[in-house]
């Protein structure tokens, strides 16, 4: 089955989803189950990844909840309050419920860039493996250097990072992403999502070539066994659709074997999280 590891829902609410300026009406509306369905069933995709996009419980349970009334929702990657003292029983209240597969902080928010190394947070990301979830990392390039400390604290824990670290595509800068990338790919217990790409070109302008340089070391770093495809939807329709998206990453891995491509599209995604559990 071709999987999509990373997409969000939402109800629009100018509140909860604060983040969204006056650049992003596009993203301004609903976004239900059965607009992704939509989507994926012209491209082949057969199952999805739902990951959070609001820092609430209400959140998580809306895409658990998304995730048990409809069937090409193999997982959530839903968020939990890991640096409050009683996260341990919150995540107690979770253990039964297989759909969830993962937990989430937007860490790129944080005004901090050292936030992820912080006592209290890293106190709660060290109880997520005793559930078998995966943690994904959100971060802009300039938290990388943190983000691999961060990751040598939990030698055991599996992470997957995403956006392949957002690096300054739309500024043309390679380095210092390229060098960290090529250092955290060397934790064997981290994968890297092929998504959130196109966001961080220049959205109006850009062109496939300015991405695959970006896509091509991040794919050299993790390889095909620790690289799964992701559309962002519907954030990616700031910069792309999802059919012309589908279209790059396919294009992008044609020149791997089928058995890599399968990899990517998803077989590492279900590997990771343990979509067929």
């Amino acid at each position: 089955m071709k999987i999509d590891s990373h997409h969000h829902f939402w109800q629009y609410d100018p509140k909860t989803y604060s983040w969204m300026n006056d650049k992003m009406n596009i993203l301004k509306v609903d976004y239900q189950p059965a607009d992704l369905r939509s989507e994926i069933s012209g491209v082949g995709i057969g199952g999805v990844v739902s990951v959070q996009a609001d820092q609430s419980l209400r959140e998580t349970d809306d895409l658990l909840d998304h995730a048990k009334a409809n069937d090409f929702i193999l997982g959530v990657v839903g968020w939990l309050p890991l640096a409050e003292a009683n996260v341990g029983d919150l995540m107690d209240k979770y253990s039964d419920n297989n759909l969830l597969k993962g937990i989430r902080h937007v860490v790129q928010d944080e005004p901090d860039d050292d936030f992820i190394l912080g006592e209290h947070f890293n106190r709660g990301v060290s109880l997520i493996k005793e559930h078998d979830w995966v943690y994904d990392i959100l971060i802009y390039e300039r938290q990388l250097a943190p983000s691999i400390e961060f990751v040598d604290r939990h030698p055991n824990q599996v992470f997957v990072l995403d956006h392949i670290a957002k690096p300054r595509i739309g500024d043309s800068l390679i380095e210092p992403w390229k060098s960290q990338m090529y250092e955290l790919a060397k934790r064997e217990n981290v994968s890297c999502k092929l998504s959130g790409i196109a966001t961080e070109a220049n959205w109006g302008s850009w062109k496939k070539d300015d991405l695959f340089p970006y896509m091509e070391i991040a794919l050299d770093a993790f390889g095909p066994q620790r690289m799964m495809f992701g559309s962002d939807w519907p954030v990616a329709r700031l910069a792309i659709e999802y059919g012309p998206w589908v279209e790059i990453c396919r294009e992008f891995i044609s020149k791997l074997s089928e058995n890599e491509q399968s990899l990517i599209e998803g077989e590492v995604a279900t590997q990771v999280y343990g979509l067929n559990e």
